[in-house]
């Protein structure tokens, strides 16, 4: 099966009054008894503001003894943004950081002109088992900044504000959104939210930015007449105003942005406005010249395609 998103041709923006210019299906993958839903980049959307990359990891149960185990890889030209809704992970990356994060955090890990990091689950978690659930986004460097220094950077749960009431509950990850402002610094203007909405509540989306996109993780919503369930990811019609009504308790994620200066080459798990630049990137993580991750003595090899 495509590993690549499926997209819904009714919802191309082709209708004269559509708030939806494209419906997308992320397509579930296995990868070691823990599932995958990749909602970007797809065959006909690869950019939403500078998200270019979109993945819903699980739900999973791990029993006792068991976890995720991502050994280190290369990233370039880009921000990881991990955010979870259940569990724990355990970073590490080349430049010694070593941070746990857990529900409502950030881990914003910026590559520039490369780092190298690993995803495992914690000692105490694989100890006890645990469910986890998030999501895993790639944020594309302006060119300006590709080659910057790589740097990371965790938020806590309780520095990110969180706007609630009339059966909503918003926490805004980056960029201002519902009158809050989050602290986490970008490189370019954008907006993510994770938004909780009980039954019947109305939640209207102004259009800041020019490309928008809602993915709905749980629950269903209604948008201009039209029902979408969970597992969508819905991109909004540029300057159009929406309103999402509830018609479960749903939960949905909010972002976007500008759209970015040109476009951007994807090579695994290598981002930029340069083909020769991820040719390089490659040569230079099959070489080891990549920094290591310290306490790591395993990596994953560069693909063959």
């Amino acid at each position: 099966m495509s590993w690549l998103p499926t997209e819904d041709p009714r919802c191309d923006g082709r209708e004269e009054h559509s708030p939806i210019d494209l419906l997308i299906v992320p397509r579930a993958r296995d990868i070691g008894g823990f599932e995958v839903r990749r909602a970007l980049p797809s065959p006909r959307r690869k950019l939403v503001g500078p998200f270019i990359f979109f993945d819903q990891m699980g739900p999973a149960e791990f029993i006792t003894g068991e976890g995720i185990d991502v050994r280190p890889h290369p990233h370039i030209g880009l921000s990881t943004v991990t955010y979870l809704f259940e569990g724990s992970i355990l970073h590490r990356d080349s430049l010694g950081s070593v941070q746990p994060i857990e529900p409502g955090a950030v881990n914003w890990m910026t590559a520039g002109k490369g780092i190298a990091h690993s995803e495992r689950t914690g000692p105490e978690a694989r100890a006890t088992g645990q469910r986890l659930f998030g999501i895993q986004a790639w944020v594309a460097l302006p060119k300006a900044v590709e080659e910057t220094d790589p740097a990371f950077f965790h938020h806590p749960a309780d520095t990110l504000p969180v706007v609630a009431g009339e059966g909503k509950t918003v926490r805004v990850i980056t960029g201002s959104a519902f009158g809050a402002t989050s602290p986490v610094a970008t490189a370019s203007d954008c907006v993510y939210a994770d938004i909780r909405l009980a039954a019947g509540t109305r939640l209207p989306v102004d259009p800041e930015f020019e490309e928008r996109a809602l993915y709905i993780v749980a629950g269903a919503v209604e948008i201009a007449g039209t029902e979408h369930p969970a597992g969508e990811l819905l991109v909004l019609h540029p300057g159009d105003p929406i309103t999402v009504t509830a018609l479960a308790d749903s939960h949905v994620m909010l972002f976007g942005g500008e759209p970015m200066d040109g476009p951007r080459y994807i090579w695994w798990n290598f981002v930029s406005s340069s083909q020769a630049r991820i040719e390089d990137a490659k040569a230079d993580w099959q070489a080891g010249r990549f920094t290591a991750v310290p306490g790591e003595t395993e990596f994953i090899p560069l693909p063959e395609r």
